[in-house]
């Protein structure tokens, strides 16, 4: 899976998560007798307050693969950085060919994405959010890259604590007075 890089573990019992199949498809295998299909289905589960999660399945049914991809997003849940209901700052991310960028938005715009993007966002509590698929618009790839990009995402806080610096440090806050 692709959610290597920082493992927190998310206790998923004590989450109220939803699901959405985001693709599904039919594989074939060749075999001396012919062709053997399955089914592949990748799907979303999140609690639309920050904890989403992404998973993939196979069998020869589609409602196994959908179970199995769901067993699978629960032990793939992240949390996202929600400030304000957008994303705290604007990302570029990368998975193969897909590129996507995510950039917070101000209240009441919504989510500007294509579906396989809105439904990681929607899931995931996010409210508010611009961002602008590039490259190859595989379903897959694009969501792998949301995720990947979401990972990656930093609070105010983790700057602060990564610069160790106030997060308002070197910036004239509203209402003070500048004296020469």
């Amino acid at each position: 899976m692709i959610l290597k890089k920082k493992k927190e573990t998310i206790d998923p019992r004590n989450l109220n998560l939803e699901e959405k199949t985001v693709y599904v498809a039919r594989v074939a295998k060749v075999v001396k007798g012919g062709k053997r299909f399955k089914f592949s289905a990748w799907v979303v589960i999140g609690d639309r307050n920050g904890h989403v999660g992404l998973g993939h399945g196979k069998a020869i049914e589609v409602p196994d693969a959908v179970r199995k991809a769901k067993e699978n997003a629960r032990k793939n849940i992240i949390k996202i950085p929600i400030i304000n209901n957008t994303i705290p700052h604007e990302i570029t991310s990368k998975y193969k060919a897909s590129k996507i960028i995510m950039k917070p938005a101000s209240p009441g715009t919504g989510i500007i994405a294509c579906d396989p993007v809105r439904a990681v966002f929607d899931l995931g509590g996010v409210k508010d959010v611009l961002t602008k698929s590039l490259g190859s618009s595989t379903t897959v790839n694009l969501v792998k890259a949301v995720f990947l990009g979401l990972q990656n995402m930093k609070t105010p806080e983790d700057i602060k604590r990564l610069r160790h610096k106030d997060i308002f440090e070197g910036r004239r806050r509203s209402g003070e007075n500048v004296e020469s």
